[in-house]
């Protein structure tokens, strides 16, 4: 069977899917990738086709439009018209090449970032597909949905009902403010009919169609209400350790004292990468640790720094991690996920979406301090979470042996096995 796996975002938004592609061809598929061109390398050098697509999402956070969804406090829904119709070139092409990397391929498996499009796609050419999510979308009143705010502590007495309710309201959110868009494309492309205004994701849903969630159960527990169709597969990790090779001066800071701090905050592009530089090195420096910096697409900045912090622009989560006394990061599903595994304590930062309810997972298992949003993140709260995730050995303790527990789930297998029954 061809297989064909759409998806957008940053690299934790697609090295999941690598990792599921690898254990697909394993078992005697054909995979082929389709993601933003900065990731040709990274897909072929683990032997899987790829697709180039179009809308680079660095290019739509930069901008104006982009920066307003990271930070605004407006208006969701116009918000979100007005950042989908300034990307709107760039998302219609991205579209376009996601259809062309279908042809010919016997099934579609789709990121939650590129679910319209994909089936959109498969309705015009008579393709099955199957969510495959990094995030849930079924509603439960175990948990709010990732899109929506974390409910205040003090009010957790009405909980459930808040939880349950967010999953209609997000979808409304999000289903008016893209709507107008994916219509267009549907008319002007692929000559399909407009989706009603009722949101197909709610109707995917109800019509208990297969979902794959590639998350740990140990870390979300599969709640009562979902149905069998929703197959909670485990993480979807890609193991690199083996194959790296650290530099020499990264080899030589970690052996020259205790196990640093990491801080990283991803694919967060920010106007204050400066500002944020700095309150990362007076925290490290307010709690006495010693710091691993990454600096990513734009979080932090590269500048000189004091000694004792060491600066790093990449290397695999699962050699690293380990090896750190804690993990400080935004809060991405897949940084969340490598942080848990390493069983080390963990610090999320959130800026915006999903980030903070994963933060706030972390914070409810018990395994890291109450996330620090962006918004309110200063060099005193930082260093006092960092040195409650280093010396607090509780913490310490539940995070090891929640570690041991991730470690020991094959989510891949999982996932190639339901994928499997479900359509070979």
């Amino acid at each position: 069977m061809h297989i064909t796996i759409l998806t957008a975002g940053s690299r934790g938004d697609v090295q999941p899917y690598v990792a599921l592609g690898k254990g697909l061809q394993a078992a005697g598929h054909r995979v082929r990738i389709a993601a933003h061109h900065p990731f040709r390398d990274f897909v072929e050098r683990r032997g899987l086709e790829f697709a180039p697509v179009e809308g680079d999402p660095r290019r739509i956070l930069v901008q104006e439009a982009g920066q307003k969804l990271l930070t605004a406090r407006t208006n969701p829904i116009t918000l979100l018209k007005r950042t989908f119709e300034a990307a709107q070139p760039i998302l219609f092409q991205a579209f376009d090449d996601y259809r062309r990397a279908c042809e010919g391929t016997d099934l579609i498996l789709f990121h939650l970032l590129t679910a319209l499009p994909a089936a959109s796609i498969a309705e015009k050419l008579g393709i099955p597909s199957l969510p495959a999510y990094l995030q849930h979308v079924h509603a439960t009143r175990a948990y709010p949905t990732p899109a929506a705010a974390p409910l205040p502590r003090a009010f957790s007495f009405v909980a459930p009902l808040y939880n349950r309710l967010t999953y209609p309201l997000a979808d409304t959110v999000f289903w008016r403010g893209i709507r107008p868009l994916i219509n267009r494309w549907r008319a002007q492309t692929l000559d399909l009919p407009p989706y009603p205004l009722q949101s197909p994701f709610r109707e995917w849903v109800t019509a208990r169609r297969p979902f794959l969630y590639g998350f740990s159960p140990t870390v979300l527990p599969r709640p009562a209400e979902w149905g069998e169709e929703v197959h909670v597969t485990g993480y979807w990790f890609l193991d690199e350790a083996a194959e790296w090779q650290p530099p020499p001066d990264l080899r030589e800071f970690l052996a020259s004292g205790p196990p640093p701090v990491y801080i990283g905050f991803g694919s967060m592009v920010t106007h204050d990468a400066a500002e944020m530089t700095e309150i990362v090195l007076r925290a490290l420096a307010l709690s006495g640790q010693r710091g691993l910096l990454l600096t990513g697409w734009g979080g932090l900045q590269e500048r000189d720094l004091p000694e004792g912090v060491f600066r790093i622009a990449s290397a695999p989560h699962d050699w690293l991690f380990p090896r750190m006394a804690a993990v400080v990061h935004h809060g991405g599903a897949g940084t969340t996920a490598a942080g848990l595994r390493a069983g080390v304590p963990t610090v999320v930062v959130p800026f915006f979406g999903d980030q903070f309810f994963w933060g706030r997972r972390v914070a409810d298992l018990g395994v890291g301090p109450a996330p620090i949003p962006r918004n309110r993140l200063t060099a005193e709260r930082l260093a006092a979470a960092i040195e409650r995730a280093v010396h607090d050995e509780a913490l310490r303790a539940r995070a090891s042996s929640l570690g041991e527990r991730i470690r020991a789930e094959d989510g891949v297998a999982r996932a190639v096995e339901t994928i499997t029954e479900l359509f070979d």
